[in-house]
């Protein structure tokens, strides 16, 4: 009994007790405050560029274009808008005189789409060979006529989005030949217009359909139809890519290009009709 009093006697052996009891209590996370979605603003549109002169001022510009050239006209030479299409097309990096040189003996021959067809690119090549680019050329005088005979009827389109489906023709070929052609009011920016509208600050742009556009907008509705001439023309004669003659400028008062070198006017008269 003794022994038995010792052994209830005896401390009991203490719990073991985790390891993680023994740890700080974790301090509760506070609720992190949502953060505000920042506000979208919609993207500015790129400003087009304005023209340098006022309303007054262009009307004055073509007004006086007007009186100096009333009739303005092409130097292309063509007999219908099928050749006047082929003649724009070869225009390309080549000069009127020497496209006109070119198809004389061509139109001659072949002024439709069929006699074209039947001529033969070998033969069309033999007839622009002084033309810059004559082969790539005569390869797409060929694929416009055979486009136009069995796509057109034969017929030159009078819808600049058909016209720029022929091969060889871009948006400047189609609008003078809408203009020369058919007598829609058109801009056809080669390098004269392009230089000019830029260069006076008329109707800035860096590409030729942003110059197109530009002009569309500040030439009045009434000079509309042959503003292209009237600026082409002055760009080939007047205002030259090397050294602008501002002597024998019309405009030289209004024109508001850096570098030009007068600021009085040239004589207001009619020039002699064109002579080609």
């Amino acid at each position: 009994m003794a022994r038995q009093y010792r052994e209830d006697m005896k401390e009991p052996k203490p719990k073991s007790v985790k390891l993680a009891a023994l740890q700080p209590a974790a301090k509760p996370r506070m609720p992190q405050a949502t953060a505000k979605p920042r506000s979208l603003k919609p993207t500015a549109r790129p400003r087009k560029p304005k023209s340098a002169y006022s309303t007054e001022e262009v009307e004055e510009i073509f007004r006086r274009f007007s009186v100096q050239r009333p009739e303005p006209k092409g130097e292309l030479k063509y007999v219908n808008p099928f050749t006047l299409v082929v003649a724009v097309a070869l225009s390309a990096q080549a000069t009127d005189v020497g496209v006109n040189k070119a198809t004389k003996a061509l139109f001659a021959i072949a002024d439709t789409p069929e006699k074209m067809l039947a001529l033969g690119e070998d033969a069309v090549r033999e007839h622009i060979r002084t033309i810059g680019l004559y082969r790539n050329k005569a390869k797409n005088v060929i694929a416009l006529s055979r486009m136009l005979v069995e796509d057109f009827g034969g017929q030159v389109p009078r819808d600049r989005d058909e016209l720029v489906k022929l091969p060889g023709v871009g948006r400047k070929t189609a609008n003078v030949v809408l203009s020369m052609a058919f007598g829609q009011a058109t801009i056809a920016v080669d390098t004269h217009i392009f230089r000019i509208a830029n260069r006076i600050g008329l109707a800035p742009g860096k590409t030729p359909d942003q110059v197109e556009d530009h002009l569309v907008r500040v030439i009045p509705n009434h000079y509309l139809y042959h503003a292209h001439h009237w600026l082409i023309l002055h760009g080939r004669y007047t205002c030259k890519a090397r050294r602008p003659e501002c002597e024998h400028c019309i405009i030289a008062d209004l024109c508001k290009a850096a570098e030009k070198t007068n600021t009085i006017p040239a004589p207001l008269v009619a020039l002699p009709p064109q002579v080609f």
